[in-house]
């Protein structure tokens, strides 16, 4: 018989231990680096587990952007926390609310005031809109019918204001919000029926949903910004239901002031080097606020041809 050599027996593992504790023996590495980690320094991440100083790596890289240098701790017209301006727009709005109150009376909190009392408060009305009350659609934004519609549109703006407040600056936070509010509104008013009112801070709130999808898209190669785009279009799909589902809710506006977030959002951000940043800004929010105001010039001559129309049938001329 030929003679055969016993096999031996696999070398044992080397011994790994976790870089940051040297005495805690582990089989887990980091998915970012490699390294060795132990169950007290594992981060949960979308696949396997990363070390804490990638994790640190990672949000900042998250805060920097592609390509983009920032000095460490300062963002410029950023708040300490990110929420100042988030919350003198919670104020203004809670403000508007407490006045619908005081008009309306007790049955106010519940289901906002009358019809009239809401057009005398500065809701949007497109008939008087055309009259030349442009200033109705930003009124309206600080107005809600409804202790459920201000609370859960104040819910929604401390969700996502402060993150674009920290990412943006103030100044540029403010004007995603006014900007998106403005071109939600002037959806609305183009697109929505003659005689109906609207209120409400939510378009403004949609474009700042819309600038959070744009900042973490240009970082989509990283887990933080891919886990929040997926939970974002989970919230689109879920919101676009209950659009569909509910009459009352003005998915015009939702649907403008989301279209125009996503665009000021890329704009705020701009490309190439510094200067040229600087001018995309500007170009991009003028082109945004010369196209509102396009549209809603354009909404305006309808609603009085059709005005006019009606008084030349009704004189019988």
């Amino acid at each position: 018989m030929p003679e055969q050599t016993p096999t031996l027996p696999p070398a044992p593992a080397p011994f790994e231990a976790c870089y940051r504790h040297p005495g805690v023996q582990t089989g887990v590495h980091c998915t970012r680096c490699g390294r060795p980690i132990c169950p007290d320094c594992m981060v949960a991440a979308p696949i396997g587990h990363q070390c804490p100083e990638c994790v640190a790596q990672a949000r900042k890289e998250f805060r920097q952007g592609p390509g983009r240098a920032v000095r460490a701790g300062v963002r410029s017209g950023a708040g300490a926390d990110g929420r100042l301006v988030t919350k003198v727009l919670l104020v203004a709005m809670l403000a508007g609310f407490v006045l619908e109150i005081a008009v309306g009376g007790p049955n106010a909190l519940m289901n906002g005031p009358d019809y009239i009392k809401l057009i005398d408060l500065g809701a949007m009305f497109p008939p008087l809109i055309a009259q030349g009350q442009y200033w109705r659609l930003f009124t309206a934004m600080f107005l809600h019918i409804g202790l459920l519609h201000i609370g859960f549109n104040a819910y929604a703006l401390w969700l996502f204001g402060p993150a674009i407040e920290d990412a943006y600056g103030r100044g540029r936070y403010l004007l995603i919000f006014f900007v998106t509010g403005f071109l939600a509104s002037a959806t609305s008013y183009a697109f929505g029926p003659t005689h109906d009112i609207g209120v409400g801070a939510s378009g403004a709130i949609f474009g700042v949903f819309g600038a959070f999808i744009a900042y973490n898209y240009r970082r989509r190669h990283l887990a933080l910004a891919a886990a929040n785009l997926r939970w974002a279009f989970t919230l689109i799909v879920l919101n676009a239901f209950l659009a569909f589902s509910f009459s009352a809710i003005d998915w015009r506006a939702h649907a403008g002031g989301l279209v125009a977030g996503l665009a000021a959002g890329f704009v705020a951000e701009g490309f190439g080097s510094r200067t040229q940043r600087t001018a995309v800004r500007i170009a991009g929010f003028a082109a945004l606020i010369a196209l509102g105001i396009a549209v809603v010039a354009w909404r305006t001559g309808q609603i009085n041809a059709m005005a006019q129309t009606l008084v030349f049938i009704g004189t019988g001329k």
